[in-house]
């Protein structure tokens, strides 16, 4: 069974369509990459998938429940987790504490974290084996504000896994670092993705990443699915070639 289907997904602003009657299937550990130009769409899609919008039309389904009118903070115990472009982190905590409270939220126990938390060790333990998993485990006490990009992306990353979802939706997880640095997050997040069986939706917009990590490629344009196919069939796509990658 798919693990996500969208059928003809609508989101209109205006007269700006957004997203326009999007059907798509992400299959179980899938790594696929979500691309497009600017104004293509491809936040709004995740959006709508992670409950941060509601459509105009259509329906989202997840393992074959209809997830269109929950809310994200349901959707997230449903297993459907995220990222954001811009990190979206405790800066006054430390890289452990995040991912702790993180590993509270998911067990409901976020109410009593800050009593709970130098007392639970396996929390602590849980955490401290998340943290290796990304390479912070060095960084462990450090508050996240004083982390390079590079790191704190990763740690974005880690307090969304650390939910333990089944779907996680990545936005731009290697922007503004550099090239090198890009290559270093993708090996950990397509690792951790693979080993722990989890399937992941990348919003990319740097092509050699999307093309060396990808399973699958979606191509958005004008809030429409342009291409969808492994990474070769999109390279060799005409279509993509002339809108995204600005040549004929």
């Amino acid at each position: 069974m798919a693990l996500l289907v969208t059928e003809r997904l609508r989101k209109y602003f205006g007269e700006t369509r957004a997203v326009d009657d999007v059907s798509l299937t992400i299959q179980p550990r899938e790594l696929v990459s979500l691309v497009g130009a600017n104004g293509a769409g491809k936040t709004t899609l995740v959006n709508l998938i992670t409950g941060l919008l509601t459509p105009d039309r259509g329906r989202i389904l997840f393992q074959g429940v209809d997830v269109t009118h929950l809310p994200a903070p349901q959707r997230i115990r449903a297993g459907i987790a995220r990222s954001f472009q811009l990190v979206n982190l405790f800066d006054q905590l430390t890289a452990l504490d995040n991912v702790r409270l993180a590993l509270f939220a998911r067990d409901g126990k976020i109410r009593t974290a800050v009593a709970l938390a130098e007392r639970d060790t396996a929390v602590r333990d849980e955490a401290m084996a998340i943290l290796e998993q990304f390479g912070l485990v060095p960084k462990w006490d450090l508050p996240a504000a004083s982390l390079a990009q590079g790191e704190r992306k990763l740690l974005d990353v880690a307090v969304a896994y650390a939910l333990r979802p089944q779907l996680v939706l990545l936005d731009e997880p290697t922007s503004g670092v550099g090239t090198r640095e890009k290559g270093r997050i993708m090996d950990t997040v397509a690792s951790v993705c693979r080993d722990g069986g989890l399937t992941a939706i990348v919003v990319e917009h740097d092509m050699d990443i999307v093309f060396t990590y990808s399973d699958r490629i979606l191509v958005m344009h004008q809030g429409q699915i342009l291409a969808d196919g492994p990474p070769e069939q999109i390279r060799a796509d005409e279509r993509v070639a002339t809108t995204l990658l600005g040549h004929a």
